[in-house]
């Protein structure tokens, strides 16, 4: 019996007009999202009403490491790449493995 799930797969989801790209292979997926501003897009949450006041960082676990434990535990390495670029690999250690595209790549988009 193996002891983790493996999947094969490809699929293109189209959100917003723009196509985010999931590919599997045994044990190793890969999420590549087409720009910096379509993550920015994707991690801010639902929109907000005008002059409403900035909600508090929720306290509790962190969702990153929250997915890092779940790909563990599941025997999955998913890499998450922007533009083609990896910025985010959960699953390998302990914590998720950030690049330095990652934080460049967040650097730039505050002057856009």
């Amino acid at each position: 019996m193996p002891s983790s799930l493996e999947i094969e797969a490809q699929l293109v989801i189209t959100w917003n007009g723009h196509a985010l790209q999931l590919a599997a292979a045994g044990t190793y997926l890969i999420l590549n999202i087409p720009s910096q501003q379509v993550l920015d897009q994707l991690t801010a949450g639902p929109p907000k009403p005008p002059g409403a006041p900035k909600t508090p960082k929720p306290t509790g676990p962190d969702p990153m490491q929250q997915i890092n434990d779940l790909a563990r535990q599941l025997g999955w390495v998913l890499d998450l790449r922007v533009a083609g670029k990896t910025y985010v690999t959960f699953g390998v250690q302990r914590t998720p493995k950030i690049t330095l595209n990652a934080v460049l790549g967040k650097i730039g988009s505050f002057f856009r």
